[in-house]
């Protein structure tokens, strides 16, 4: 048996239950992990209330995606991996078929990226999906280059923070977007060029400020919502204004006719793109190992909670006060 987190109804922290299961054994083409820590990834929060891109299919349902630990066993047809190796689990996964928030853990194999030795599991559990995320949207698909302005909305979570080191190391120029002037020494010392205060500053007329008026090459927005037709307003021409979260649950407006149709890219972006794409991940997870192997990159943890607390990491994850990733770690 291993203790598992379910939940059977949508709503907020209080609906996740720890209760005892059985993991099964891998079938076809998965792996049984024996997991030793979790990153808490704010969609967790958006899947468990109903408001995910995904919606729930069935209850009780898992949670998670993002792990480190061990492999205890593989199933049929799996190449690779094999028992006491120690790995990453990556969100490569529908949350409907799979949840690592478990002390054991089924997971296709496919998920799995070996851990390189020096890396904790804390470290493990919370590097990959920030920095694959941010590479991905970066470098695959919006070849950002030096010189280039990259706003970044959010910017204390985990992805923010992951993109900040990697607009720095592209040789862009990263401009923090954070509600509140609590955590602007921070994300200067985690490499941000500026920091505009949305709650206390004009968003938009900063960044043209910034820029001389030309705008920023790319905008990366993790909040959506109504807020997106501020930020397009921020776009240099022919610039592009990704779209990789949406934590605001409102709906999310096309910009272009309200602003008089400027040439504004805009782009919805998920780091599935990434770990469902073995090219890509390869590349990915070579850039991201480079990153850790010189000390450009690494895991940025706010806080690590105990298995039995998970409802409490969810409220710390939902006062939006963290900086970095939230890991959960079950009992040994």
């Amino acid at each position: 048996m291993a203790t598992t987190v379910r939940f059977h109804e949508t709503g907020g922290p209080e609906v996740l239950r720890v209760e005892d299961l059985d993991p099964g054994r891998p079938g076809p083409g998965e792996a049984l992990i024996r997991v030793d820590a979790i990153g808490v990834n704010r969609a967790e929060a958006l899947f468990r209330r109903g408001t995910y891109i995904e919606p729930v299919k069935r209850f009780p349902a898992r949670l998670g995606t993002e792990a480190a630990g061990v492999v205890e066993a593989v199933g049929p047809g799996v190449t690779g991996f094999g028992e006491g190796q120690p790995v990453s689990v990556l969100p490569a996964f529908s949350p409907n078929d799979y949840g690592v928030y478990a002390e054991r853990a089924l997971v296709p194999a496919s998920a799995l990226l070996p851990r390189p030795g020096g890396l904790d599991a804390v470290s493990g559990a919370a590097v990959w999906m920030p920095y694959l995320t941010a590479y991905g949207a970066m470098v695959e698909v919006g070849g950002v280059r030096p010189g280039d302005v990259t706003v970044v909305n959010a910017a204390s979570s985990s992805v923010g923070v992951a993109a900040i080191h990697t607009a720095n190391r592209l040789g862009a120029t990263p401009v923090a977007v954070t509600r509140t002037r609590a955590k602007r020494e921070r994300l200067i010392e985690e490499g941000a060029a500026e920091v505009i205060v949305s709650d206390e500053e004009d968003v938009p007329a900063r960044v043209l400020e910034l820029t001389g008026g030309r705008g920023a090459e790319y905008v990366f927005d993790a909040v959506a919502g109504p807020g997106v037709t501020g930020l397009a307003r921020a776009v240099a021409p022919g610039g592009t204004l990704f779209l990789w979260g949406a934590q605001s649950g409102q709906p999310t407006p096309y910009p272009g006719f309200e602003l008089g149709m400027p040439a504004l890219n805009l782009r919805t972006y998920t780091v599935l793109e990434i770990t469902r794409d073995p090219e890509r991940l390869r590349r990915g997870a070579a850039f991201v190992a480079s990153g850790l192997r010189t000390g450009v990159f690494r895991a940025v943890v706010d806080r690590v909670f105990p298995l039995e607390e998970v409802v409490e990491a969810h409220r710390h994850l939902e006062s939006n006060t963290q900086i970095g990733k939230i890991v959960i770690t079950p009992a040994r």
